[in-house]
């Protein structure tokens, strides 16, 4: 059984403390793969779902990177910190007197387009080096703000000085920024004290399992929870090949094929995964990704 070829998607319930490549490593062993990838990391303090590619599937994790994501926030008033999150020490500490009405107010103005300045903290590089590698050492380097998109925004709970939020938005949203910012347009400052990532792309948190649960099962039961490699490619458009078009395909060749122009996830007659690839305006089909003959 632990010879058999592991290709597919697994979708984890991260807990709080471990880093997602821990995370990763775990469920590599755990299912027995010889490859492995996630979609998107979850800073260790964070909780949720960490979607895993394991095998042929690592090659089509990229279609997730632009994915939008979804998340449970829970932002701490009064208190800013110096990561923006739970991890940095307390910069500075207020009365957070804001009542829900202006905390429902002040959630307006954050909905939509907005502009973000990434944080000092964050794993974005600056001349081949993570920012968070220069704030490590007292050095400050530029910043640019960057556009992103707040899908919704919507108050979940508000207790004491604790707001928790539900957020859906596009790549690139930093949630602690939004905290911080949020905090500073209610003249308290704030930061973002929990974090709960609930989705990613067409994947939800209610199908993924913990690596307790996951452990828990007998292998082949553990493989059963994989979902096919497709799956990471969503609602992208399918092409279905007849049998000799889909052998030269599956060997790198380009075909011709009727079909409209652009990136397509590829099919044989009895319904096999084959990859991805792009039609042009002449109606070829170039490979892009292809799963590995077996």
């Amino acid at each position: 059984m632990r010879d058999t070829p592991v290709n597919g998607v697994l979708l984890i319930d991260k807990p709080v403390g471990p880093s997602s490549n821990a995370v990763l490593q775990t469920a590599k062993r755990l299912l027995g793969a010889k490859r492995a990838g996630h979609t998107g990391t979850l800073d260790p303090l964070a909780s949720g779902l960490l979607v895993i590619g394991l095998g042929e599937a690592t090659k089509f994790a990229g279609a997730l990177l632009g994915a939008d994501k979804a998340y449970l926030a829970q932002v701490k008033l009064g208190e800013r910190t110096e990561t923006g999150d739970a991890e940095g020490a307390v910069l500075e500490r207020s009365e957070a007197t804001t009542t829900r009405e202006h905390l429902l107010a002040m959630l307006d103005h954050f909905r939509g387009e907005i502009e973000q300045l990434p944080p000092r903290h964050a794993a974005i590089k600056y001349q081949g080096r993570p920012l968070y590698a220069y704030a490590r050492r007292g050095e400050h380097v530029p910043r640019s703000p960057r556009p992103v998109v707040i899908r919704r925004l919507e108050l979940e709970q508000f207790e004491g000085n604790t707001a928790r939020l539900f957020v859906e938005c596009s790549k690139g949203t930093y949630i602690r920024v939004l905290a911080e910012d949020l905090g500073a347009a209610l003249g308290c400052g704030a930061h973002l004290s929990g974090l709960e990532r609930t989705a990613v792309g067409p994947f939800r948190i209610g199908q993924s399992v913990t690596l307790e649960a996951l452990e828990a099962l007998a292998l082949p039961e553990r493989r059963a929870r994989l979902l096919p490699p497709e799956a990471l490619l969503g609602s992208s458009p399918r092409l279905t090949l007849e049998a000799q078009l889909a052998a030269k395909f599956r060997q790198g060749q380009a075909v011709s094929v009727i079909s409209e122009s652009g990136n397509v996830a590829v099919f044989g007659e009895d319904g096999m995964f084959l990859g991805t690839g792009e039609v042009d305006s002449c109606r070829t089909l170039q490979p892009k990704r292809l799963l590995a003959l077996q």
